[in-house]
């Protein structure tokens, strides 16, 4: 099969716009967190609808400085789930604070608020609640926890830009959100990530935080208004944004509900093609009045009806020219956090069923219209071959 028969899994959709602002801040002089960034932060806290934001390398640093300027270290918890990708618990590991994991919902595939209150001790710090694949988590309930027990609320929104809980943005919702413009994202930066808060004070905190713990960063000593001189506040990160990768943000940025509105159309088609076969579980939808910002579609396998497992699903969508994924591989299957925390996923029955039975399918605005149908026919024809 050639090359442009194949349907990859994902594709950023990057323009000439993109090109040309990277091309006006080279020629600009200033590389690094500038006037871009800064530009960046203000535009995408008004468009999440908070007074704050700070632009970071990666959407892990986001949270690993949310962690740090709070002080979360050794003998603080902090509760997250295991169906993420592994760097949301790298980071409560990173800081010398225990992770502990709570099982998620077979409704929405994000945290059980009540896997989580079974989970809080004296110890516990922060909730760190995942909206995976851009489906808000049962925020609710979850903020009741929190204030019940006078705990932080870090959201991973790696998934969610765009994403709603009735007319409220998620990154507005919690003390702090996370988000991460990596390639395959809703948006991108190439590399990169946002921290937002109505907490100036905390912003300000972080800010220090991200880039080596300076009182003064680079933009303020280096224009005609700057000095020469800074302190170091704290033992802090590398973990600035540039201007170059924030001009790409921008017009990621101008793109961003336009492209949430392909994402949700191919979404729907699918969803809507696979509603009457038995063998599949569509992807959980959003509960009126919220938006899902599909940046993953999950289809799971109903293996009572189906010959073959999720690992041979995948081979033959592969092999007929279709890229799919996995999503995502739970954090007590690995190596280390086994070995460390003693993780079986006995632990964590309704995340192991979900991970055994779910494959993510391309989904993304490059994606025609009939490379969509081809996808639904594929999987159709898969099933076919392989009811029971």
């Amino acid at each position: 099969m050639s090359e442009a028969e194949f349907i990859p899994y994902d594709r950023p959709d990057i323009g000439e716009e993109e090109v040309a602002a990277v091309a006006e801040v080279l020629r600009s002089g200033w590389l690094t967190s500038g006037p871009k960034t800064r530009l960046f932060e203000q535009r995408f806290a008004a468009y999440v609808g908070v007074k704050n934001a700070l632009a970071l390398n990666s959407g892990t640093a986001a949270m690993r400085v949310a962690l740090a300027t709070w002080g979360i270290g050794p003998g603080d918890e902090v509760i997250t789930t295991p169906l993420t990708f592994c760097s949301t618990v790298h980071v409560i590991v990173q800081q010398g604070a225990t992770p502990i994991l709570a099982d998620v919902s077979a409704n929405d595939y994000n945290l059980d608020p009540a896997q989580v209150a079974a989970r809080i001790t004296p110890r516990t710090r922060v909730l760190l609640p995942v909206h995976l694949a851009g489906m808000p988590c049962q925020m609710e309930a979850l903020l009741a926890l929190a204030r019940t027990h006078g705990l932080y609320v870090l959201e991973d929104a790696a998934h969610a830009v765009g994403a709603r809980i009735g007319e409220r943005m998620i990154g507005s919702l919690g003390d702090t959100t996370a988000f991460s413009f990596y390639a395959t994202k809703n948006m991108t930066t190439a590399e990169g990530g946002m921290l937002t808060a109505n907490d100036e004070a905390f912003i300000e905190q972080a800010r220090i935080w991200h880039l080596h713990g300076l009182s003064r960063d680079a933009w303020k000593r280096y224009t005609a208004e700057g000095s020469w001189r800074y302190d170091v506040l704290v033992p802090g990160f590398k973990d600035n944004l540039t201007d170059v990768h924030a001009a790409i943000g921008l017009v990621q940025l101008d793109k961003l509900e336009r492209n949430l509105a392909r994402r949700a159309e191919i979404a729907s088609r699918y969803t809507q093609a696979f509603a009457d076969m038995p063998e599949l579980i569509p992807a959980p939808e959003a509960p009126p009045g919220n938006r899902h910002a599909h940046h993953l579609y999950i289809l799971r396998l109903n293996r009572a009806r189906l010959r073959i497992d999720r690992n041979r699903f995948f081979e033959a969508l592969h092999q007929r020219g279709i890229g799919a994924s996995v999503h995502f591989i739970p954090v007590y299957r690995f190596s280390y956090y086994r070995q460390q925390f003693g993780w079986q996923p006995a632990d964590f029955p309704v995340a192991e069923s979900i991970f055994e039975t779910c494959i993510s399918l391309p989904c993304y605005p490059r994606l025609r219209d009939d490379q969509v149908q081809r996808v639904i026919e594929t999987v159709g024809e898969i099933v076919e071959a392989n009811r029971v």
